[in-house]
């Protein structure tokens, strides 16, 4: 007779799980911050890693407020040499990284007449190359270990033009959710899985400095026009999308690997 595990293994304790983009882009909740505490929720201890200190230090601190464990590392993602010390410090802190969360992601407006060969290298650089680099300090250990688990943070523009010329993001972030497909075939069978989340559209702080400035004469503007586009009306949290990351990295999809969680309220089906 077939019996039903006890329990359903959505915790992370104990786990050590390193978040690159940790910090946010203004004051609020962005995904990698939002992920940070609710991995710290679920008992792992968070490796919060940013360029930025400040808000790196806002999250970990946010974290510790309610008891949880977790500490700053800071450093460039788009610079080799950095990925590899933060990396060597997160494990001498924390002992050797369960889950590895890559978030970090920049873009340019435009098309192919509006950006350039620097633009895209520029941005190549953070949204892919850096994936190469963080994934090559943690594979080997994981697969040594045969457990381990990566999710990558896409983006619906990887996948639909939706409506405006995103070039270089759509591009580089089409190439991130291969790119971890690629990593989960290979590794399936080391006990490693890796996923990728694509978000739709999002209301976190980077919009204040992005999306207002573009498309509309103010921020509840830009924020209507948003919350128009998607079937169910609104624009997604960063909590909605955290929740599916810790999913992904959690016990709970231990048989989920090499595929893309869509947190989109609907909207790549209606660009179909």
């Amino acid at each position: 007779m077939n019996t039903l595990p006890e329990g359903l293994p959505l915790g992370l304790q104990g786990r050590v799980v390193f978040v690159a983009g940790g910090g946010s882009a203004g004051p609020g909740y962005s995904i990698g911050r939002a992920s940070c505490i609710t991995y710290a929720r679920l008992g792992a201890k968070v490796c919060v890693a940013d360029r930025d200190r400040a808000s790196a230090d806002e999250t970990t601190a946010l974290i510790r407020a309610e008891g949880g464990s977790a500490q700053t590392f800071v450093g460039d993602m788009a610079v080799e040499a950095d990925i590899v010390r933060i990396f060597a410090e997160a494990a001498e802190h924390f002992g050797p990284v369960d889950a590895l969360h890559h978030n970090v992601g920049i873009g340019k407006t435009g098309g192919p007449m509006e950006t350039s060969t620097a633009d895209l290298d520029r941005i190549y650089a953070v949204n892919v190359r850096s994936l190469l680099t963080a994934s090559q300090q943690v594979l080997p250990g994981m697969a040594q270990r045969r457990r381990g688990a990566i999710v990558t943070i896409s983006s619906v523009a990887g996948q639909r033009y939706l409506g405006y010329p995103h070039l270089a993001y759509g591009v580089t972030k089409a190439a991130l959710s291969h790119f971890t497909r690629l990593i989960a075939l290979e590794y399936a069978n080391r006990g490693v899985r890796a996923n990728c989340v694509v978000p739709g559209l999002i209301d976190t702080p980077r919009i204040t400095q992005t999306v207002a400035d573009r498309f509309a004469a103010n921020l509840a503007e830009a924020k209507a026009a948003r919350d128009r586009q998607v079937p169910m009306g609104r624009m997604g949290t960063a909590w909605e999308v955290a929740h599916a990351c810790a999913f992904l990295l959690s016990d709970a999809a231990a048989y989920i690997t090499g595929t893309e969680l869509v947190v989109d309220g609907g909207l790549v089906g209606k660009y179909t």
